[in-house]
């Protein structure tokens, strides 16, 4: 049997998940239910964007050489609005069309002035341009995009623009990829459920309900189930039961050295494991591997330490399950305004507020870092990339990654 990976990198860690990946196929839906969704192929223009030359402006339209030397006069011959479907004149010398933005230029006008720089007389037969025109107001065809052209790729966030561009080149419907659907187990028998009365030695269960919003976040379905005791047998029914159900499981709890984690004792004796052990801070003893051949995250039962490790590594994998689509990972550079702990051999993931206001971005610790300290996570803007053995004093910069 191989030996799994053992305390591996941030880096090694993804590039080992990222080859056992998610299956998710490809549905169309309506650009109505397309907010948020991720393209699963390229989406090619359907139409030239414009379609036709067109005015920018509410003004008139004329022959740019007739406007050279202001005040000129031309005699108003039509008028035309946005979605004008009956024949226009051809414009001479000398004349000008009343035009409205977005409706088709005349033939021959090669220029426009917009309607608070003309004098218009009171007959409505005459218009004076008081300044010359503009041929830059005129919308060409096919300027944002030609007809063919691959204007979203696959892998895309469809966002509000995006979604409106899709519209523009013509798409009533989209493909995406289909929501995967992930499982949710948390361990451990001092679990209760919130509101319950707590016995002695008890808490309550937290981790499963902040992984189902990163999950719904990440743009996909979270499959809550009941949290499991610390037992062999009840977990076994549990993953079998999740995996049958679902993409992807994710468990809490049970991933370390103790003689209780029973997660990673259950996937290193039925399991396939493929690596255990990260070199993060906060967050190592994460596991990765497959239970009846579905892809499993063991994250650890701290929950800031889980809601970290999905950040780090849960993401990435999601990512590149849908050709790097879903929420993007955004990165600064900010000064440390306190000491924070750093770490010799991992990468320090710290909870920060970070500080805009001023000429440089000032990151704050969010308090006691301890891997079991939610409240850090939950007042954190950012988490710094602090790497193995960098300086982490008030004063020192590092990069940061925002949540």
């Amino acid at each position: 049997m191989a030996e799994v990976p053992y305390f591996i990198s941030h880096n090694k860690a993804i590039e080992i998940a990222i080859a056992t990946p998610l299956r998710l196929g490809s549905e169309r839906v309506s650009i109505d239910q397309a907010h948020g969704r991720v393209l699963s192929e390229d989406l090619t223009s359907k139409v030239d964007d414009p379609p036709f030359d067109n005015s920018a402006m509410d003004g008139f339209a004329f022959i740019h050489e007739d406007s050279l030397t202001p005040p000129k006069t031309l005699q108003i011959i039509q008028t035309i609005q946005a979605g004008e479907s009956s024949a226009t004149q051809a414009l001479q010398r000398g004349q000008a069309t009343r035009i409205m933005t977005g409706a088709p230029m005349p033939p021959g006008a090669t220029s426009i002035l917009p309607i608070e720089r003309c004098d218009v007389n009171e007959a409505n037969t005459t218009v004076t341009l008081l300044e010359p025109g503009r041929p830059h107001f005129i919308r060409k065809r096919g300027e944002n995009l030609e007809r063919g052209t691959i204007a979203l790729v696959r892998g895309s966030n469809l966002t509000p623009a995006k979604i409106g561009l899709c519209a523009t080149m013509g798409w009533p419907e989209v493909p995406v990829f289909k929501r995967a659907k992930i499982g949710i187990i948390s361990t451990g028998d001092e679990l209760k459920f919130p509101g319950e009365d707590l016995e002695a030695h008890q808490i309550y269960e937290s981790n499963s309900f902040g992984l189902a919003g990163l999950v719904e976040w990440m743009g996909h379905e979270a499959v809550r189930y009941q949290s499991v005791a610390d037992s062999m047998d009840t977990l076994r029914q549990a993953l079998d039961k999740a995996t049958s159900e679902c993409d992807l499981v994710l468990t809490s709890g049970g991933v370390s050295m103790g003689e209780w984690d029973y997660v990673r004792k259950i996937m290193e004796e039925e399991g396939d494991v493929h690596f255990w052990r990260v070199k993060i801070r906060p967050g190592s003893p994460p596991l990765f591997g497959t239970w009846n051949g579905t892809p499993l995250f063991g994250l650890p039962g701290n929950p800031a330490s889980s809601h970290v490790v999905f950040r780090i590594l849960v993401a990435p994998y999601l990512r590149s399950c849908m050709a790097g689509g879903g929420p993007k990972e955004h990165h600064l550079r900010v000064q440390l305004a306190d000491d924070l702990k750093g770490d010799v051999k991992c990468l320090a993931l710290r909870r920060i507020k970070v500080d805009l206001s001023g000429e440089i971005p000032l990151a704050y610790s969010t308090g006691p870092q301890g891997s079991g300290n939610l409240n850090s996570i939950a007042q954190a803007d950012a988490l710094t990339l602090l790497s193995p053995g960098q300086a982490s004093n008030k004063g020192d910069w590092c990069n940061a990654m925002l949540l």
